[in-house]
């Protein structure tokens, strides 16, 4: 299973960076910048020759035409993948974010079964849908029973359908491709961070950052489309902020908006995000190029961004009509019937996703159980996966709001403005649009690229701190690391229940979790799924001690960057 495991990061490889790098090489940016750009690019193809295939009727076996496809593409531009490679500013990110996915990949392993909180049936329902689309079935499928195709874009769904059949279709091949594509979104967070007067050392500190932030580790392992989506739009707002700055405009533009349609094409929580970089960009006041360059350039990127989106909508329209596109996502479905009602709702969610909640008292009934490691567990995991705030880590969000408060009055006016605006633009509309009541919170939906943007922030400003600030960081992070995502893949693992009650019956230890949890458990078996922890069948502590070794190389690297300096 090992080799198989280096099979398949290859091929997740090649086809992720090499379809589109014959054209993210020629492009004026710099050697990160355009590996970037060729990992958007390249999963944007990854798409459009799925999409073509199925809405065509091609047979799958034409995917075989990718892989040498883009290997031809790597060797034809070599030269400037040499220079990649011996970039050390380059080779610093590609390190980093091997160790964010390795990081990501060991803690899938340890997952036996998936629980926490509420998170129930979404896993099955993308796996069930890359499925859709590779055997074809009919358009009128209910997934899980419930949901049309059209309650989700399909952008994801499809790209895992390429790798699942350039590989091997069965469940622990998904579970893999689909934590490595989410883990991803570290990239252009690293290449806003290094925006922000970062250096090598803040991607390093960044990629700790990442390994230690039960949010962003929960979702990678977590076979959904959210965190895929939160790739592209950081991406879109690293390369929007370089248009403003009238840095290559045409070449920012257009992978802004590429970006931005990709990502409301992977997951519909992009929206908010579309909609305030639209209302920034026509706020844009262009000093250094003409007006009518300006609108030329906007018009080609607006352009851009439509066609990609009409693959989509333009089929869907034609095959369900536009209400049956259009209504059929959770956002609409679920929406009150007046609008004064859907305005409490949101005011509600928003307080709800604002104040965590140990400070209120939401229905305890959704984690309600009898295991008392599973309680504990689900506690924590409502804390870190819903509260904005806590998202950012148990003292992170402190050192957030801290170092954002000490660099307002040194800010450029430009910049505050931007970023308050961007910030509650997408803060308020990320809740706003999920339609139904929920009051335990709703960061996870469509608030993750904040989260992973303050995640950020907080890298460029680790040098600033002082010694106590850091201290109370690192304890932070500490106990994140034991409460947020140890204690989570421990109950997921069964481990407890293995080490403490070995005597207890399977049936017991099920049924003293919460529902959800059991849902899941059916879940697998009904549908005879094997997970990728039982593929391996490797001992825990084993997955742990090299857990443990890539967290101590991270932090190696961050001491030998440091002293570099």
């Amino acid at each position: 299973m090992f080799l198989e495991i280096i099979r398949c990061l290859l091929v997740f490889t090649l086809l992720s960076i090499g379809l589109a790098w014959p054209l993210a090489a020629k492009l004026p940016l710099s050697a990160v910048e355009k590996l970037v750009a060729s990992l958007v690019l390249s999963l944007v193809a990854l798409w459009l020759f799925g999409w073509t295939l199925y809405t065509w009727t091609l047979s799958w076996s034409l995917l075989w035409l990718l892989p040498p496809l883009a290997a031809a593409g790597l060797i034809w531009r070599r030269r400037e993948l040499v220079a990649l490679l011996r970039d050390p500013i380059a080779g610093t990110y590609l390190w980093s974010q091997l160790l964010v996915s390795l990081w990501t990949l060991g803690w899938l392993s340890l997952v036996q079964n998936y629980s926490g909180g509420g998170w129930t049936g979404d896993w099955f329902e993308h796996w069930e849908r890359a499925l859709f689309f590779l055997n074809r079935q009919p358009a009128d499928h209910l997934f899980l029973g419930i949901y049309p195709l059209t309650a989700r874009p399909p952008l994801g769904n499809v790209i895992m359908a390429v790798w699942l059949h350039l590989t091997q279709v069965d469940f622990p091949h998904y579970q893999l491709f689909s934590t490595l594509l989410g883990s991803l979104a570290f990239l252009p967070a690293a290449l806003l961070a290094a925006r922000w007067g970062g250096n090598c050392t803040t991607v390093v500190v960044l990629a700790v950052l990442f390994m230690v932030n039960p949010l962003f580790v929960q979702n990678s392992v977590f076979p959904w489309t959210k965190l895929p989506s939160a790739l592209f739009v950081l991406t879109a707002l690293y390369f929007f902020l370089r248009f403003r700055d009238g840095t290559s405009p045409r070449t920012s533009a257009l992978l802004c908006s590429t970006a931005l349609a990709a990502g409301l094409l992977t997951h519909y929580s992009a929206a908010p995000y579309v909609l305030a970089l639209a209302l920034g960009w026509s706020m844009l006041r262009p000093t250094d190029w003409r007006r009518l360059e300006f609108l030329r350039i906007t018009a080609l990127a607006a352009g851009a961004g439509a066609v990609l989106l009409a693959t989509w909508f333009g089929w869907a329209f034609a095959t369900y009509g536009i209400t049956g596109t259009l209504a059929t996502s959770t956002s609409v479905t679920t929406t009150a019937a007046d609008a004064g009602g859907q305005l409490w709702r949101v005011l509600l969610n928003l307080r709800d996703t604002l104040v965590p909640h140990f400070l209120r008292s939401p229905d305890p009934a959704l984690i309600a159980q009898t295991s008392p490691w599973g309680y504990a567990r689900d506690w924590f995991f409502q804390v870190y996966q819903l509260n904005l705030f806590l998202a950012l880590g148990s003292t992170g969000w402190l050192v957030v709001l801290r170092e954002a408060w000490r660099l307002w009055p040194v800010s450029a006016p430009a910049a505050r403005g931007f970023w308050a605006g961007f910030a509650t633009v997408t803060g308020l509309l990320g809740v706003a649009v999920h339609g139904a009541r929920d009051e335990w919170g709703l960061t996870h939906i469509c608030l993750q690229p904040l989260v992973l943007l303050g995640l950020a922030f907080f890298a460029t400003r680790w040098a600033s701190l002082g010694r106590g600030w850091r201290c109370v960081a690192t304890v932070g992070a500490v106990f994140d690391l034991i409460c947020g995502i140890g204690l989570h893949f421990a109950v997921q693992n069964f481990a407890f229940d293995r080490c403490l009650t070995p005597s207890r019956k399977a049936w017991d230890v099920l049924t003293s979790y919460n529902p959800q949890t059991l849902a899941n458990v059916f879940g697998l078996a009904r549908n005879h799924l094997v997970t990728l922890n039982e593929s391996l069948n490797q001992p825990p502590l084993l997955v742990l001690a090299l857990l443990a070794a890539l967290l101590l190389l991270a932090l190696w690297q961050w001491h030998t960057s440091s002293s570099a300096r």
